[in-house]
């Protein structure tokens, strides 16, 4: 880690972002609004994963947004590519060593609710480990005893809620399911999830929440809507579908994203 921190601290050349995003499937488009930007593919930064997912680029890419300094991860490694729920450990481990403080993870997710079309964003509330994998079984300290009751920071949420608002976009709030894919879900698995309480499935973010917090760093997620779940609508699923859909809900996310720097509630 330390490499990594010390190369990416001499690239950074001063700068001291607080704030890091990733990006999720099909969302790097953001990264061409970074002004001023390093961009350093994570293949030259030690320890950082490779993704072999369509969508996901694999660089990191600092500069600012909306005129404040920001760290952008467009792509992330999945549990579904390597079997590990810890992939993205490293990465997050040399953003907290370099300032970052806080996190906003997106994603594209697949909606329980009719109401909740493709192409709307949800800022998500809580979670479910529906896998039940967990990124830091094998920690040796006591630190892997981390809390999720307030796993997602009320304070970014109030903002990225002022942001849509300002942006004029509605913003859907609710509980997003992690599971484990490659595979879609079946549809008696996502009546499963709506009878829990689900709102939104996918196969990511999850572990990076629990990283992050286990860092000690404050955390918001958004999921862009790409289609409805399984068995609620005809045909089946594809990733195609969510490469094609994930631009119409990310052009909304970035709207807000950029109130939530313009208008200072990045500063929360």
């Amino acid at each position: 880690m330390k490499e990594a921190v010390d190369l990416l601290t001499k690239r950074l050349n001063g700068r001291a972002p607080r704030l890091a995003l990733v990006l999720g499937s099909g969302l790097g488009g953001l990264v061409d609004e970074v002004t001023d930007a390093v961009r350093i593919p994570y293949s030259e930064l030690p320890g950082f994963p490779q993704s072999g997912v369509t969508g996901h680029a694999g660089t990191l890419v600092a500069g600012d947004l909306a005129g404040r300094p920001v760290i952008v991860l467009a792509g992330r490694a999945h549990y579904y590519e390597h079997g590990d729920p810890a992939a993205m450990r490293p990465a997050l481990e040399v953003l907290a060593g370099i300032g970052i403080t806080s996190l906003i993870l997106t994603n594209a997710a697949g909606s329980l609710k009719a109401e909740m079309p493709p192409g709307s964003v949800m800022l998500i509330e809580d979670h479910i480990n529906f896998s039940g994998a967990s990124p830091l079984i094998g920690e040796g300290t006591d630190r892997r005893f981390v809390g999720m009751s307030e796993a997602y920071d009320v304070d970014l949420r109030t903002a990225l809620e002022k942001a849509a608002e300002k942006a004029g976009m509605t913003l859907h709030k609710g509980v997003y399911m992690w599971f484990a894919g490659p595979n879609f879900e079946t549809p008696a698995e996502i009546r499963m999830a709506r009878t829990m309480g689900a709102d939104a499935v996918g196969m990511s973010t999850v572990p990076e929440v629990i990283l992050a917090r286990f860092l000690g760093l404050r955390v918001a997620a958004c999921s862009v809507i790409t289609n409805l779940a399984a068995g609620m609508a005809a045909g089946e699923l594809s990733h195609e579908e969510t490469k094609d859909m994930a631009p119409v809900g990310g052009e909304k996310l970035a709207r807000m994203l950029r109130r939530f720097f313009t208008e200072g509630l990045a500063d929360v």
